[in-house]
């Protein structure tokens, strides 16, 4: 019966084969196209919702508890913390960070239990996600040098003083203390259905999947039940039509990510941090914004300009951020370069020297040099994203898309130009500052390596070494998931906010190489250190990752009022009826004020109408703030960008003079002494309010 059903199948096969002969393939074909252009176009459309909802950035965590109010469950920020993040200082190289949803460029997707390991991009090597590890800093010799570990518990808690105070001058700690600023990046790339790619090295978790269509099946599952992975090894990671060749072939993508550390090739104050006052963490645990600042689900800006004060200002364009991402590879490595020659218009660096941006590093702003006009526009990647930053690359395995672009010459020839590239995306996390506690070893305990190697496994002997405080339960040595070094004497008391995602203990009893059971506790990195006798307790990790939602209107309403409402002494002029029933404040007038208080408000710039054609007249713009006034009264120029008119900006440098009618004047513009278009000069308009 089976084969007789297997021949009638046959038979009905070649039948309708032979009817359908007769249809045009070619509008079938082209239907087809049809269809496959359309499924590309509604991904574009969803991504373009997204886009427009936010920013690049952290959206949601894992919600595991409940609540009488809503800021009692997680949204950007667990029980844990910002994103999830906890410690594994019991390992030599694990950074704790859960599973997370994520948006950018528009795509939304779910990670993994992250856990990421400290590597950073090949030096050496162009290799597809080739990856070496970090080097930790080495341990200060005016420590090492100490006959007693007492004095070196001592000679250490001094250096860690030191980078508390950020005094380098008593003990030059920038040698010792070095920051690393770690990134997640995402791409599209071209991995078979049938294979799929670890995205990063942890040694706790991976993606429990056999193919990216098993993975595919498992989220949908998952979804669909409302269950998860037991160790949280499943992600949602989606797949889109990229491009269609030949009318009828789709080019299908796939979204990965990961997340690496870049070492930061200069020292990172730390007064460059501030505490983002997110409300919603706060409530949940009724802490004051002190003491949220100690916390793990404490977030923090990097302020834009290089300095430890902060202004609250409108940033033109390029800052500290800009810079310290522009350090960063994309996916073909140190040492690469690219450049951006797009529509016939090559992408260039900001500065006055106007070199091509090198893209195959990360970085978010540019500016275009106008052919003939000699003017330039500032440009930013993306429409309105204000955390994405983007890198070019040459990695086959990334998908990359094509433009023809054609235009009428005026001859009404058609002139046609073919560009083909492949980006990828990024946004920061987190600045660790790697310390000495890392490589600090003064009992001269083994280190084994690899937890799962035959050797690093002693370290336990089969689990009857569990770091007890005798000969026979001590861990005998450390390993790369059990690296306790540190003298358990150097903290005193225990670690702020714990969670049970951590896996290191306060103190285990290891062997030193005489056989000495010693009281030691992790080395790895911590959000916080516990107390430091003398010092305090200090933060580690200072996440910096940007929230999707920041980038909504609604967001920035709320953000506004809570500013207002949190600080209504500095922003009383913003009530329309002040607390009280008086009206509210009123623009003040520099009529009648002093030197010291004019302009204290800040001041609009206008650049006087150009007197060349072309361009023909216009005027620019220009709003210096409080800071800016002081420090041109204080006989420092300020660099500005103008607004953008008539399809150009200029660069100014201003100078204060107080004797003259106008006391803003034009020292500078785009380096030379005079605009190209003929702008002469500047004028004040209006107070900034």
């Amino acid at each position: 019966m089976v084969f007789s059903r297997e021949l009638q199948l046959c038979f009905v096969v070649v039948w309708v084969s032979s009817t359908w002969a007769k249809v045009d393939v070619e509008s079938l074909q082209a239907t087809v196209n049809k269809l496959a252009r359309q499924l590309m176009l509604q991904q574009q459309y969803v991504e373009e919702r997204i886009r427009s909802d936010g920013d690049s950035g952290v959206k949601q965590c894992r919600i595991n508890n409940e609540g009488t109010k809503v800021y009692h469950l997680p949204s950007h920020t667990s029980k844990k913390g910002i994103a999830a993040l906890h410690d594994h200082s019991n390992h030599i190289r694990t950074i704790g960070l859960g599973e997370v949803i994520v948006v950018m460029n528009g795509v939304e997707f779910r990670t993994r239990h992250n856990d990421y390991i400290l590597h950073k991009p090949s030096t050496t090597s162009k290799e597809y996600h080739a990856t070496e590890e970090i080097q930790f800093p080495d341990v200060p010799p005016e420590v090492t040098q100490k006959a007693k570990v007492e004095d070196q518990i001592e000679e250490m808690r001094e250096w860690f003083k030191a980078w508390r105070d950020q005094n380098h001058t008593v003990r030059d700690y920038r040698q010792y203390f070095k920051p690393i600023l770690c990134y997640m990046e995402g791409a599209w790339t071209t991995d078979a259905w049938d294979d799929i790619e670890e995205p990063f090295k942890s040694d706790r978790h991976w993606l429990d999947a056999t193919s990216w269509e098993d993975l595919q099946n498992k989220i949908r599952f998952t979804s669909y039940n409302g269950r998860k992975s037991s160790l949280e090894n499943y992600a949602y990671l989606p797949s889109t039509i990229l491009d269609i060749i030949n009318g009828s072939d789709p080019v299908f993508a796939q979204w990965n990510y990961r997340i690496l550390c870049h070492p930061l090739t200069r020292d990172l104050r730390t007064n460059r941090f501030r505490i983002v006052d997110d409300l919603s963490p706060r409530m949940m645990y009724l802490r004051t914004l002190k003491d949220h600042g100690m916390s793990r689900r404490a977030r923090f800006q990097l302020n834009p300009r290089d300095k430890g004060s902060w202004i609250d200002r409108l940033q033109q364009h390029y800052g500290l951020l800009d810079e310290l991402m522009s350090e960063i590879p994309g996916k073909d490595n140190y040492g690469a370069q690219l450049t951006d020659e797009a529509f016939d218009n090559p992408a260039h660096t900001i500065d006055l020297n106007g070199d091509k941006v090198n893209t195959a590093y990360y970085h978010r702003w540019w500016k275009e040099v106008k052919p003939g006009a000699m003017g330039l526009a500032i440009r930013k990647r993306g429409f309105s994203d204000r955390s994405l930053f983007m890198a070019m690359t040459t990695q086959p395995r990334i998908a990359g898309m094509g433009l023809r672009d054609c235009k009428n010459s005026d001859d009404r020839r058609q002139i046609c130009q073919n560009y083909q590239q492949k980006w990828t995306y990024a946004i920061p996390l987190e600045v660790i500052y790697l310390t000495p506690l890392s490589t600090w070893n003064p009992y001269g305990i083994e280190y084994k390596g690899d937890a799962e190697t035959e050797l690093g496994q002693t370290v336990t002997e089969n689990e009857s070494r569990y770091g007890g405080i005798t000969s026979k339960t001590a861990y005998n040595g450390a390993n790369s998931k059990l690296y306790n070094l540190t003298p358990a004497e150097f903290f005193q008391g225990r670690v702020l906010d714990s969670d049970k995602a951590d896996t290191f203990r306060g103190s285990v009893g290891v062997l030193d190489p005489e056989g000495n059971v010693r009281a030691l506790t992790s080395s790895g990195v911590r959000v916080s250190f516990p107390n430091i006798p003398g010092v305090g307790i200090l933060r580690q990790r200072y996440p910096i990752m940007p929230l999707h939602n920041e980038g909504n209107p609604i967001w920035k309403e709320l953000d506004s009022l809570k500013d207002i409402v949190m600080e209504h002494t500095r922003y009383l002029k913003m009530y329309r009826e002040r607390p009280g029933g008086s009206e509210g404040g009123q623009a003040g007038s520099d009529t009648d004020a002093t030197e010291d208080t004019k302009y204290q408000d800040g001041v609009t710039l206008m650049v006087l109408p150009a007197t060349r054609s072309p361009p023909g007249p216009h005027v620019h713009w220009m709003d210096l703030s409080p800071s800016d006034v002081d420090d041109l009264k204080n006989g420092l120029p300020v660099t500005m960008i103008t607004t953008e008119e008539y399809g150009h900006s200029h660069m100014i440098k201003i100078r204060y003079k107080p004797s003259l009618e106008q006391p803003f004047t034009m020292n500078r513009c785009d380096g030379e002494m005079a605009c190209w278009d003929g702008h002469t000069g500047l004028s004040i308009t209006e107070e900034i309010l």
